[in-house]
């Protein structure tokens, strides 16, 4: 497991190296935190809320890895995917950590500059179903012939 990680922060590490462009020009120094000569990358990340399923990337932070490839992260919380793509949109953020949903959003309401989805740091959402009324035994097939509200309001309304 620990591998694991280690390789998708790595690699999550790389894309962020290669997607990204310094405007002074400077070249990492092949991730030597040491070295006093070293110019990083600076990168704003916004993500859309603080979560536990978002600890890879904080361990990837505490422990330096960012740094040590070269990167100097700046990790703001944008509190909404709707402000989180506001600040990649309009330059205050490089990198929005979202679900793809914002992305789609703006793309379907004819943005000219869209955003583009290239990583994943989860494989499953903490996401989960609530309800007006408690419903103790519940099954999916209780869903048949309702509206579900995927996301937030204003989300993607689904009917079962």
């Amino acid at each position: 497991m620990k591998k694991r990680i280690l390789t998708f922060l790595l690699a999550a590490s790389m894309i962020l190296l290669t997607g990204c462009h310094s405007s002074n020009n400077s070249t990492p120094t092949g991730g030597n935190p040491d070295s006093s000569k070293e110019e990083l990358t600076k990168l704003t990340l916004n993500e859309v809320a603080h979560s536990i399923f978002y600890a890879p990337m904080y361990v990837a932070i505490e422990k330096d890895y960012f740094r040590q490839e070269g990167i100097e992260l700046e990790l703001v919380t944008g509190f909404g995917a709707d402000k989180t793509m506001t600040a990649v949109l309009s330059g205050e953020a490089d990198i929005g950590f979202m679900g793809s949903e914002a992305s789609i959003y703006t793309y379907n309401e004819g943005a000219s500059d869209f955003v583009v989805n290239f990583a994943q740091l989860t494989q499953r959402a903490g996401n989960f179903l609530v309800a007006r009324e408690e419903r103790p035994d519940f099954e999916w097939t209780d869903l048949k012939g309702s509206t579900v509200l995927g996301g937030r309001k204003g989300g993607v309304h689904i009917l079962m």
